[in-house]
């Protein structure tokens, strides 16, 4: 079936959970004019959500079915044009839908931040989505719009400027307010799991892990996922600033890299990039960059082996199914600033910024601006099929609707 003659343009898939639920809400307030249906594993669920979203979505179809029930999943599949997954933590439940999406070309977006199961993704479905022109597209939300937009930002403004190739980039985490979803905490207990595999922890630090081809990667040696460091060692503009390790950049930094070689290496081979956060100036900012790396560092390393010290419903049991932080825009925020000095010596900061909570309203916005872009776009994006990141997917067409909706995003040149 074409996907213009399919019956939605969009079904959202695991709706009543925390971040599906707030994706429902966005898209009743600026779906307007699409096709849109909610999906599931509970019509009872599904139907009590339907009723607190308003008038415009009232009409909406409710759509069952089970996370690992492949004809069930390849009925609801065949049915749209895009499905937008919130069913995390993806490693453990996400494939089933990738997979059905790639055999029936319906394009695909999630928040997945999970270096293990893209790289499984791509293993098991990149070529299928190739063949039936299905765009599949992780790390929709925070994971990994904000990475993915700035960096390929510097790199148009680079290529205007004849700067050269993009060297050294640095996102920082400049300020945020927000706080963590119970799936965020699952899906961060799911991957130290994973993580005392040797050949998943060998995947997960392997900084070209998601690379579509492993031996073309630049041998750049040592880049760090979790590193202190002053301010200085980024940017002179941060001068007084100590940033220590950030959560998100394992695998930020994975599908940034990802971006570059699907690009055929656009941004140039020596690009180096990494993520940090900012924790300020003050006389205790170094011991907490000490403190924070060291903490990440040895979650990665040595939790998982731990927890499977730990009865699984014992550690299942510390995680929720909600969390604690802003689902209201007017309250929770981000500022991300990227740098990067280019192969001429010349320097560009890209700042990106919401007032959103980072986890929360903000992945909502940007999970449903791009389910809407695959659908109300489609015609100006670029023939680029197979598992995908944000920009080789969507790039401009993705910043136009973001910043129609209140994100901006900028480029300065520093020197």
């Amino acid at each position: 079936m074409d996907a213009a003659e399919r019956d939605f343009d969009i079904v959202l898939y695991g709706a009543t959970g925390f971040v599906g639920r707030l994706t429902a809400q966005y898209l009743a307030r600026v779906g307007n004019g699409l096709r849109i249906a909610l999906g599931g594993r509970s019509a009872e669920k599904l139907h009590a959500l339907r009723d607190t979203l308003g008038h415009s979505a009232q009409h909406w179809p409710v759509l069952v079915a089970e996370r690992s029930d492949y004809a069930e999943l390849t009925r609801l599949a065949s049915r749209t044009r895009v499905v937008a997954s919130t069913v995390g933590p993806y490693l453990k439940h996400g494939l089933p839908i990738v997979a059905v999406c790639a055999a029936t070309g319906t394009d695909y977006v999630d928040v997945t931040g999970e270096v293990p199961f893209v790289r499984n993704s791509i293993d098991a479905c990149d070529e299928h989505a190739v063949a039936t022109g299905a765009r599949i597209v992780h790390s929709c939300g925070f994971d990994s719009v904000p990475s993915d937009l700035t960096v390929y930002a510097l790199h148009r403004r680079a290529v205007a400027d004849d700067a050269g190739g993009l060297g050294d980039t640095t996102l920082v985490l400049r300020r945020f307010a927000g706080g963590i979803s119970g799936g965020s905490a699952a899906t961060m207990v799911e991957l130290l799991r994973a993580s005392a595999d040797p050949d998943t922890r060998r995947t997960m630090d392997d900084p070209y892990s998601l690379s579509p081809d492993r031996r073309a990667e630049p041998d750049l040696g040592y880049q760090p996922d979790v590193q202190m460091r002053r301010g200085t060692e980024i940017a002179p503009e941060l001068a007084g600033v100590w940033t220590g390790g950030y959560v998100m950049a394992a695998y930020n930094t994975r599908c940034v890299r990802r971006t570059n070689a699907l690009l055929g290496w656009a941004y140039g081979r020596g690009l180096r990039y990494t993520e940090t956060l900012s924790l300020g100036s003050s006389r205790l900012a170094p011991v907490m960059a000490t403190m924070t790396s060291a903490t990440i560092a040895g979650a990665t390393r040595f939790a998982g082996s731990y927890l499977g010290m730990l009865p699984s419903g014992l550690v299942d049991g510390m995680t929720t199914s909600y969390g604690i932080g802003y689902t209201n825009e007017s309250r929770g925020h981000y500022t991300v600033e990227t740098y990067t000095r280019t192969t001429t010596g010349a320097r560009y900061v890209a700042t990106m910024a919401q007032q959103a909570d980072p986890g929360y309203s903000a992945t909502a916005l940007m999970l449903g601006e791009s389910a809407r872009t695959l659908v109300k776009d489609r015609d100006a994006l670029a023939d680029r099929y197979g598992v995908l990141t944000p920009v080789t997917a969507m790039g401009d067409a993705l910043t136009g609707r973001l910043e129609a909706a209140g994100v901006t995003l900028s480029v300065a040149r520093l020197n």
